[in-house]
């Protein structure tokens, strides 16, 4: 299905047109319109395309550019047929924000998740399925930028999250167009995320569904990096059938992914918000890369046939829980990870879990055992002084052998800002050690 950008553009401009009231002296700026961004483009590229723009000037929570791109998120779930489910009818979730973070940053504003729901044939049962991704990330850069000397420059963050974003509303596509479901899909484009889960946390503390009634939640968070057909799927362990759902799921696409599971229903991504509610979830997640979090994760760098296939997973794994006749049973599991261990979306500070210490990893989190893999190290970094680098694989940390990133995060845990602790990584087959001096965490 194409989409209508003419449409579209009517229903952006609609929306888009007003001043934002806390910036009244920008009263004539408005919100780019689609058609002069996507052009031909179609399906998830075309999503990527609008939301990775400077235009949008990095989508930083309650700012123009995430306001924008919440319009562009709403004017495609309208056009689509869903029902708005969001504050009195409309397509947002609003509250003002307040926050004045020493290390992240003062916001001030209005933050809204952008809510829609496709309804199903048994309403009366009153259950749902909730799909979410984060739409918003570091604006201009900041403490989260792991670009060196790039603060005020735009980061676009194309895989982080407008890929999640976009398979998010291809998914909604898929399923309003195809054979109706017995129960509710909510889809919520979360914001503030980068910031510490605030759109998931917001929404749990004021659900505009009942918790109680809902069934699973499934995160999109960084899809657009598929490489080698690899995707971890994290939450496995959060309900007894989600293996089975999964074997089967995968089984229906034409080209099969090579799915890595893992158990952990905890991360530093909106599912987290979830499962602390005992809810059972999955974070499609196609592992970090070199751009995280950097000037470079833009739109012409993301894997459009990977996206197109999440999306095909993704929803066949709802028609798994929610087949035409009913609701699939899904038997909760509690305590599957660490509410503060490890999540699926940065180095070690950026868990947001109260570490005392940080090393600046990126960990590869498709590796399983033998080690702890690195994708990056982050610039000036305790990990990059001491000459660490990407492709490492960490074996031993001080006194701990290291297995996995399980075992790196306890050994972490145990030292404090200023210890001198030896490192020792696999290098293209040779162990190699470094000494390195710990840095205090949270920056």
């Amino acid at each position: 299905m194409r989409w209508s950008n003419a449409g579209l553009i009517a229903l952006l401009l609609g929306a888009a047109a007003a001043p934002f009231p806390s910036q009244a002296q920008e009263s004539a700026w408005r919100c780019p319109d689609p058609e002069s961004l996507i052009g031909d483009l179609e399906g998830t590229l075309a999503h990527v395309r609008y939301l990775a723009d400077d235009l949008l000037e990095g989508r930083a929570v309650a700012t123009r550019g995430e306001r924008c791109a919440g319009d562009y998120i709403a004017a495609r779930f309208r056009a689509l047929g869903l029902e708005p489910a969001g504050d009195d009818g409309g397509w947002f979730q609003s509250w003002t924000v307040n926050s004045n973070d020493p290390h992240a940053g003062a916001v001030h504003g209005e933050a809204r998740n952008v809510v829609a729901i496709l309804r199903g044939t048994d309403a009366a049962r009153e259950q749902a399925l909730v799909i979410g991704a984060h739409y918003d990330h570091l604006g201009f850069g900041g403490p989260g930028s792991l670009s060196p000397d790039a603060d005020g420059a735009v980061h676009n963050g194309a895989d982080d999250n407008a890929s999640g974003t976009a398979v998010l509303l291809e998914a909604a596509r898929a399923l309003a167009s195809g054979p109706p479901l017995a129960q509710d899909v909510l889809f919520i484009a979360f914001t503030g995320e980068e910031r510490g889960l605030w759109g998931s946390a917001h929404y749990v503390s004021s659900p505009l569904l009942p918790l109680e009634g809902t069934v699973a939640m499934l995160n999109l968070d960084m899809v657009g990096r598929v490489r080698d057909d690899l995707l971890t799927v994290f939450g496995t362990g959060t309900a007894e059938e989600w293996n089975g759902i999964l074997e089967r799921a995968n089984a229906r696409l034409g080209a099969p992914l090579d799915l890595r599971l893992n158990s952990d229903g905890f991360g530093a991504s909106d599912h987290t918000s979830f499962y602390a509610r005992g809810i059972p979830v999955l974070h499609f997640f196609s592992n970090t890369h070199p751009d995280y979090h950097r000037v470079e994760d833009d739109w012409e760098l993301v894997n459009v046939e990977g996206m197109d296939r999440v999306t095909e997973l993704v929803t066949a794994v709802v028609r798994e829980v929610i087949p035409a006749a009913g609701l699939a049973a899904l038997t909760p599991v509690e305590g599957a990870g660490n509410p503060h261990g490890v999540g699926a979306s940065g180095d070690e500070n950026s868990i947001r879990s109260g570490f005392r210490v940080r090393l600046g990893t990126i960990p590869d989190y498709s590796r399983e055992s033998g080690g702890m893999a690195i994708t990056a190290v982050r610039p000036d970094s305790p990990a990059a002084d001491a000459g660490m680098q990407g492709g490492d694989i960490i074996v031993r940390f001080g006194p701990h052998d290291v297995d996995d990133v399980y075992d790196y995060m306890a050994a972490l845990g145990g030292f404090d800002p200023g210890d001198e602790v030896e490192i020792v990584v696999l290098r293209e087959g040779e162990r190699v050690s470094f000494k390195v001096v710990l840095a205090a965490g949270g920056g």
